[in-house]
């Protein structure tokens, strides 16, 4: 099927959200050669996802002229869901076997009740049957043994069932649904010219689609013919619209950008029965649910899908339920918690003194650095806006620092040169805005300062989630003002459940962010009433004393201790 813009759709070929989707003579998996003890590490026709939804109203821009497809041979192949199996040692493992791997990988698996149990987690590549190319390029690339979401999700994705994964930052989720991704790629019809791509990865921002399209590249070196194509705004498009023309296997994109390509005729959706949506969250968060419904709405009816969110907000509840059908639920470690690897450190400043404290820590550290005989630790600096953004990575280069600024103001050469830089060690202190909160992974960051605060405990946990990546340890300084506070309160209490070994709880998403910010806007209210009625009397009221209602017993302290405790 080839698509089609909304408006010129008709609307009785669509299904119902809640109808079933038919059977059809596609190869599949061979319910003949099932046993109850394999039912696990068969797709039990998850492929065959929701039935496509009657379309979102018409996106705006969208032209008549833009509905020819991609030319196309007449008959689009049906896609294939081989039957998987692992190897005998993991076929034979019993529940309490699985059970016991699952608690020391800190694994959570929640399926339906009426449903075949999750595929047990595989602790080696060698048990995952993986096909003999990637295993080379993983032996390449020297991967010993998987990740703690890749050792259960792969096995998950690659039995053909849909799944709904969270893992804390820096966990290996990309290879978690790219080595599945290009498994199922090589079992499918060739792609021929004119094709649309056999499998899509839709991810919020340039960066993180540039470090997925670069992972999917990893794991598919030794294959010579296999294409993959990355699709994002701020690139030259016309060399896109060639490669996509040409026909591709996988498809890494932005999805304002491969919307406009499928309305330009560029790329179809008619072979895509692989998709990913990563980092499903921040792209809620950044709008582009109309977008994110548009693709999944016209995908072809047999499909896998797998949507990874780093918080499991009610928006992304809402999503899953409506186009993943019967997913696994695997969830690693304490999704979205600030981690006990990741040393936090809250130093109350006044606006003023930002960033001459933030020249005097950098410049420090920088003099330890020399002294010891190391290079400067690699350090993210996040600020509020944009033209912030420069000024602070001018006065850092003007104190003889190799500083970067890294924002959405910057054309896609220059970011992609600042974030290259960094990672070659070129230069050694990016300034960003949030654009690299979410999903940026560079191997070896040790400190984030947050130079001026975000305003949601969410962004505070993934800015500081750079550091502290797959196990290492990291530093995370904030400077704070006091418009800050009801911020700061909530980080305290988090670093106090942190240290006693707590959960730390907070919600997600857009409602969750519209409420803190209503909390934050009363106490901000609650706090000028009070200042000004302290005028009116002979004792003034220390403005973090508010606050102590939000603070656990232990971490209650004056001011004066409160501030040295966090400065240590």
């Amino acid at each position: 099927m080839s698509y089609v813009p909304p408006h010129l759709r008709n609307p009785s070929s669509s299904l119902s959200r809640t109808s079933k989707p038919t059977e059809t003579s596609a190869v599949t998996l061979d319910d003949t050669h099932r046993t109850t003890n394999n039912l696990s590490y068969s797709s039990t026709n998850s492929h065959l996802s929701h039935s496509n939804a009657s379309s979102s109203p018409s996106l705006s821009r969208w032209a008549s002229s833009n509905a020819a497809a991609v030319p196309r041979t007449p008959s689009v192949p049906e896609p294939v869901f081989p039957q998987w199996k692992p190897s005998d040692r993991v076929f034979r493992m019993k529940p309490e076997q699985i059970e016991e791997v699952r608690l020391r990988l800190n694994v959570d698996v929640t399926v339906a009740p009426d449903l075949p149990p999750a595929p047990a987690p595989i602790e080696s590549f060698t048990d995952m049957g993986l096909h003999q190319s990637i295993m080379k390029d993983i032996s390449f690339h020297e991967y010993t043994r998987p990740t703690f979401i890749q050792a259960q999700a792969m096995p998950v994705a690659l039995s053909g069932r849909d799944l709904l994964g969270c893992a804390e930052t820096g966990s290996g989720k990309t290879a978690a649904f790219a080595i599945p991704m290009i498994q199922h790629c090589l079992a499918q019809p060739p792609v021929r010219r004119g094709d649309g791509p056999l499998a899509l990865v839709l991810a919020p921002t340039r960066e993180l689609a540039q470090q997925i399209e670069k992972e999917v590249k990893a794991f598919s070196r030794s294959l010579d013919s296999f294409r993959t194509a990355i699709v994002v705004g701020g690139t030259n498009i016309s060399e896109q619209r060639s490669e996509l023309r040409a026909g591709v296997n996988i498809v890494v994109a932005t999805p304002g950008r491969f919307i406009h390509h499928l309305q330009e005729g560029n790329t179809s959706l008619s072979r895509i029965s692989f998709v990913v949506l990563d980092e499903a969250d921040r792209m809620l968060d950044m709008g582009f649910e109309p977008q994110i419904r548009e693709v999944m709405q016209n995908l072809p009816q047999k499909h896998q899908t797998l949507l990874f969110s780093a918080t499991m907000p009610m928006e992304i509840e809402t999503l899953a339920q409506e186009y993943l059908n019967n997913p696994v639920q695997v969830k690693v470690g304490k999704v979205s918690c600030p981690t006990a690897n990741v040393s936090q450190i809250l130093e109350k400043v006044s606006e003023s003194e930002k960033i001459d404290g933030l020249l005097a820590l950098l410049v420090e550290e920088a003099s330890q650095a020399e002294r010891c005989g190391r290079p400067f630790p690699l350090t993210i600096v996040f600020v509020e806006r944009k033209t912030r953004c420069d000024e602070v990575a001018e006065a850092l280069v003007a104190q003889g620092l190799r500083a970067v600024a890294l924002h959405g103001g910057r054309s896609q050469a220059e970011r992609e040169a600042a974030l290259r830089d960094f990672r070659n060690g070129a230069t050694n202190i990016l300034v960003a805005t949030d654009v690299a909160s979410r999903g940026l992974d560079v191997t070896g960051v040790a400190h984030v300062v947050n130079l001026d605060l975000p305003k949601a405990m969410e962004d505070y946990v993934h800015r500081i989630g750079r550091t502290g990546r797959a196990g290492s340890t990291g530093q995370a300084t904030s400077f704070y003002t006091d418009r800050d506070m009801f911020l700061v309160a909530h980080i305290r209490k988090a670093i106090a459940d942190v240290g006693s070994g707590n959960t730390v709880a907070f919600a997600t998403g857009k409602v969750a962010r519209r409420k803190e910010r209503e909390a934050a806007a009363a106490q901000k209210e609650a706090r000028i009433a009070l200042s000004n009625l302290s005028l009116m009397g002979p004792t003034s009221l220390n403005i973090e004393e508010k606050y102590r209602f939000m603070m656990s017993p232990s971490s209650i302290k004056t001011e004066g201790a409160a501030d040295d405790a966090w400065d240590d």
